[in-house]
């Protein structure tokens, strides 16, 4: 904990961590060369903020730089910008129903919570002008000064948060959703995710513990247990978002779509629907560029699929058959060129993504992410499993396809080696064992240097850059105030961290969830490795968010976006893969030798895909159809929100309670009959004019009581009139008495 001591202070006092009041701070640099330009760009930037109505501090930063402090200047306008916000939700069928006409009461019932707070504001900051905020973003040329914008952490609930989660052994939902107070519905969904996911894990963890123990590896009953394992878990967190969406009232929310600032359109045209004015790209033009998705899939898997067979194979040649001297330190060499290429290429194929998807040139930011991550997943994709693949459908089932990559390697050390001797070697043989070291690496040690990339490698690194900055000779600039030191001094570390990016974890959980799927019945201990892993994993990314990033901005979702379709994609071909390898790769744990497998018949893997296939389609259907039966706390509030919305309209529509007494007109409002209420009603109407019979007919008598009065009236004129003789008695009119 000391690298929480450091980033907060080391001083106990509260005050001390106050965050006085600031809700964003924006890091504007000043380049000395163009210092008149930065000047004019800086007066720009507190104009624009104002006019938004937010408020201004601005005080010294780190090398040529200030640091703007954003605050809300006006409680009763950002009050009028959450009833804004909230009353867009209802319209966009995020809420069942509108908010209270009275922004106060509105508050009241719904107090605004920070995430929601700083969501705003933050909008405020970067919306266009033409929607109502300031314009500002990183992204634009206009602000090219603006280095960075972000919230500031809250420091004592970080404290609390880390102290709880390192002392809890499970979480619970109460966790999730303070998550969600603080960071939004973006980091809150991820953790649920994980908090989901780990406690699932238990279950291939145990099974596959007893077929480690029993059944060994390539085990046909381990491979249906983990399929129906993927196929519940999938069904059943599809069905949890949607409630947890219900529950944090954000059901729906992707269809509020935020307009990328760097949209490039080619028309304006009507809506047909609504009349509005909206930028139009031509649809072609995106298609024409997605179909240059077909040739980047095939560089992917030329490139990284190339690589990753040359290393296979040399790796193979120098562990299986070379036999010379220098071995146990050439093993090393087919890593060596993995670890220095992989990146390489894989960085040279992202950029090209990232430019390919920029092209696409799509209007919002949802849909350029999702985007991007569809791409970025390609990759992922061949970098994560390309080996395993290699090492399950070619090197263990079909061993005699290498001999000539073997030879090429023989030929070329005996080159290399400038000698005419012969080099020691020895026959080839399958080594089934390969494939579970291949999972113990990316089950123990990958996890390991994850984490140590993830977690210890960023405090490093601010160690060294605060050694370094006590040893630059430059004059301090900064003059501050004696009790506002300590929080600039965390301000200005804040701004060297690294902004929190919620995909990089998905990416991580979603691969994971891949092994596990599609080759954990290669070595089925690979669930037990995941599950301590993500036990771990919990509670370092919040010690990630808390101390080796930035505040992330507290984004709306009603999902994991994207990743709920890899995640389908992996459960489908996690079932035909397993099935795959256990019919490919059973027959080779123990009579596979010189480059010989067990005998395979092509109808007998394609029966094997089919049948595992259309189990996983089964299985799919019947597990829906049992937790569509199952009730939960989300639907629940929807009904029940659903109902009130109903209830409510029929109590304005056909009156309070929406009784059916209450659908009698005048009955609670009847007035006695006497001569000057007569008179007035036929003043009225005198002054109306006459109106229709029909009219006339239903304004004789006003209301309940008025009805027996007359009624009462009728009964004892008829009586009076039996009583003289009299055969027929008149109807009253209204003016009689």
């Amino acid at each position: 904990m000391s690298n929480l001591r450091d980033l907060y202070g080391r001083s106990g006092d509260d005050s001390q961590t106050s965050n006085f009041g600031v809700d964003f701070v924006i890091h504007y640099k000043v380049p000395p060369s163009e210092r008149a330009e930065a000047e004019a760009g800086f007066v720009q930037l507190i104009q624009a903020l104002t006019t938004v109505g937010l408020a201004t501090e601005v005080r010294h930063g780190e090398s040529e730089s200030l640091l703007v402090f954003v605050k809300v200047a006006s409680p009763d306008l950002f009050a009028k910008q959450v009833y804004r916000a909230r009353l867009g939700d209802w319209l966009h069928g995020v809420r069942v129903s509108a908010p209270p006409n009275d922004v106060n009461q509105a508050l009241e019932d719904e107090p605004v919570v920070e995430s929601e707070r700083l969501r705003l504001i933050y909008l405020m900051i970067t919306k266009p002008r033409d929607e109502g905020g300031a314009g500002i973003t990183t992204s634009n040329a206009n602000w090219k000064y603006v280095d960075s914008i972000f919230p500031l952490h809250s420091h004592n609930f970080n404290k609390k948060w880390i102290k709880k989660w390192s002392s809890k052994s499970t979480l619970e939902q109460a966790d999730i959703d303070e998550i969600r107070d603080k960071f939004g519905e973006s980091v809150a969904f991820y953790f649920a995710f994980l908090r989901s996911y780990f406690r699932f894990l238990v279950f291939p963890a145990g099974f596959g513990f007893v077929a480690w123990l029993l059944l060994g590896q390539f085990s046909f009953l381990y491979a249906l247990l983990c399929g129906l394992w993927s196929v519940v878990f999938f069904e059943y967190w599809k069905k949890k978002e949607i409630d947890l969406s219900v529950q944090w009232g954000v059901r729906g929310v992707s269809s509020i779509q935020q307009a990328r600032p760097e949209f490039e359109w080619d028309r304006e045209a009507e809506d047909p629907v609504t009349g509005e004015v909206v930028k139009v790209y031509e649809p072609m033009k995106r298609i024409k560029t997605q179909l240059l998705q077909i040739p980047f899939t095939l560089a992917c898997v030329i490139a990284l699929g190339a690589l990753i067979v040359t290393c296979n194979s040399l790796e193979v040649f120098i562990n299986e058959v070379y036999t010379g001297p220098g071995k146990q330190y050439l093993g090393f060499l087919p890593t060596v060129f993995l670890v220095l290429g992989t990146p390489t290429i894989s960085s040279l194929l992202m950029s090209a993504a990232e430019k390919l998807n920029s092209m696409e040139n799509y209007a919002t930011v949802d849909a350029h992410d999702a985007a991007l991550i569809q791409k970025q997943f390609v990759l992922n994709f061949m970098t994560s499993y390309m080996a395993l693949f290699f090492t399950a459908f070619v090197y263990i089932p079909f061993g005699h396809v290498l001999v000539p990559f073997l030879e090429f390697w023989r030929k070329t050390a005996q080159i290399v080696t400038f000698s005419d001797k012969p080099l020691p070697t020895q026959h080839f043989q399958i080594n089934p064992a390969r494939i579970s070291n291949q999972m113990f690496y990316f089950t123990v040690t990958a996890q390991i240097v994850g984490f140590v990339t993830e977690v210890v490698v960023p405090y490093i690194k601010k160690e060294a850059f605060e050694k370094a900055k006590e040893f630059k000779s430059k004059p301090k600039v900064q003059d501050d105030h004696e009790e506002e030191a300590e929080f600039l001094d965390r301000v200005r570390k804040e701004c060297t961290l690294e902004a929190y990016d919620v995909s990089g974890d998905y990416r991580e959980m979603v691969m994971q969830f891949g092994y596990v799927a599609m080759f954990s019945v290669a070595w089925p201990l690979a669930p037990c490795g995941y599950l301590v892993n993500n036990w771990i994993e919990l509670r370092s990314d919040a010690l990630k968010i808390a101390t080796s990033s930035r505040r992330p901005i507290p984004w709306r979702t009603d999902s994991i976006g994207p990743w709920l379709t890899a995640l389908s994609f992996l459960s489908w071909l996690g079932s035909i893969t397993s099935a795959a390898i256990v019919y490919l790769c059973s027959g080779a744990r123990g009579d596979g030798s010189h480059g010989t497998p067990s005998p395979l018949k092509a109808w007998g893997l394609l029966l094997s895909i089919l049948i595992a296939e259309h189990f996983y389609l089964v299985v799919q259907l019947a597990v829906r159809y049992v937790l569509s039966k199952l009730d939960s706390p989300g639907e629940q509030k929807e009904r029940k929100e659903r109902f009130m919305m109903k209830r409510k309209l029929l109590e304005e529509n056909i009156g309070q309670g929406a009784s059916e007494k209450a659908s009698v007109p005048g009955i609670d409002n009847s007035e006695k009959i006497t001569r000057a209420a007569l008179e007035e009603e036929a003043r009225q109407t005198s002054i109306r004019g006459h109106g229709t019979p029909e009219e006339m007919f239903w304004q004789r008598q006003r209301g309940m009581n008025e009805t027996i009065d007359v009624g009462r009236r009728m009964i004892e004129q008829q009586l009076a009139a039996q009583k003289n003789g009299q055969s027929k008695s008149p109807v009253p009119s209204m003016k009689a008495s």
